[in-house]
Parts: C-alpha cells; sequence; structure tokens
C-alpha cells in the first residue's frame, strides 16, 4: 500500500494564528486540492495528521472539527481527490499526551490502524514538529514552504533527511509524476 500522511493547517489549507474555528474559515491553499487529487489518482491513500489543541482550549467542540473536516472531505473530492482517514490530537501543548506531534503516538496509530510499517512513508507538513514525528517513526520527512515553512526552514534544525518543497503540489508532483 502506497500510504502519504499530511498535515493539515498550513499543509493543505491556510493557516491561522486564531486557529481555524468553523467550516467558513477552512481555506485550501491554492494547489493542495488537485495535488491531493493526484496523490489519489496515483494510487496513493491519503491520511491527515493534525494537532487540534483549539478543542482543549474550548475555541470548537466536536461538532464543528467534524463540519470543518466535512467541508475539507468535499473540496478534496470536488477535485477529484479522497482522504481515506483523518487522525487528530485535541488536547493541549502542555499536557504532555503520546498523541501531539512532535510525539509520535499520532503516527503510530496511523500504521497500527493500516497494518503498515511507517518506514519510508512520506510524512508532509509545514511546521518543526511535523518532521520531527516523521523522523521519529522512521517515515520520510517532506516540509512545505506553506504555512509556517518559511520559518521553519530558516530557524534550521530540520531532522537528518528533510526534503524542502515549496508546496504541497510539488510533492506530488514527485510521488504521483
Amino acid at each position: 500500500m502506497k500510504l502519504v500522511i499530511l498535515d493539515r493547517d498550513g499543509t493543505i489549507n491556510q493557516d491561522s494564528e486564531q486557529y481555524i474555528k468553523s467550516p467558513a474559515e477552512w481555506k485550501p491553499i491554492p494547489g493542495s486540492l488537485e495535488a491531493i487529487a493526484r496523490l489519489t489518482q496515483g494510487g496513493w491513500r491519503i491520511v491527515v495528521a493534525t494537532n487540534q489543541s483549539g478543542i482543549a482550549r474550548g475555541l470548537f467542540d466536536m461538532s464543528t472539527l467534524n463540519a470543518i473536516h466535512a467541508e475539507m472531505h468535499r473540496a478534496v473530492g470536488q477535485a477529484g481527490g479522497r482522504i481515506d482517514a483523518i487522525f487528530f490530537c485535541p488536547h493541549a501543548a502542555d499536557s504532555n499526551c503520546e498523541c501531539r506531534k512532535p510525539k509520535p503516538g499520532l503516527l503510530r496509530e496511523i500504521g497500527s490502524r493500516f497494518d503498515l510499517a511507517l518506514k519510508g512513508v512520506p510524512m508532509i507538513g509545514d511546521s518543526l514538529r511535523d518532521v520531527e514525528a516523521a523522523a521519529a517513526v522512521g517515515a520520510r520527512p517532506y516540509l512545505v514552504l506553506t504555512g509556517k515553512g518559511r520559518k521553519t526552514r530558516d530557524a534550521g534544525g530540520l531532522p537528518k533527511g528533510t526534503e524542502i518543497f515549496a508546496d504541497l503540489a510539488a510533492i506530488a508532483a514527485q510521488l504521483a509524476p
């Protein structure tokens, strides 16, 4: 099985310092929906792994998160793509849970659910915590320069082997030529 793991905010959709708190605030990054469609049509299974501490902060509830994800599924589907699963951490940064990236719990859960070793599986995100989580499970870390990606690249300290691309579309062009 060809599996690719995507971060959500800053990778698929525009990020916000105030969090994405409603379906109306969810805006795709130009080219990201088509990139997911290209990956889907290239035989890739798409899984999203996202930290959603806005739940723990009381900024939105589960029904709102489900509505945001329904909007994302709809938009991806209209572009000809499919997201097979969404895994999220609802905890605050100070909760010390195992599922909040950069800890590898969320990715390990994906591996378990799909009965797949994650060694070499592409994990694409815009933050240091995304690529650190990928490296922790032996996945292939990719950094996109959308969202927080430029700041992340410029700060340095990326795990060895992290590949850097302009955006999700550029990675999709490489993975699904």
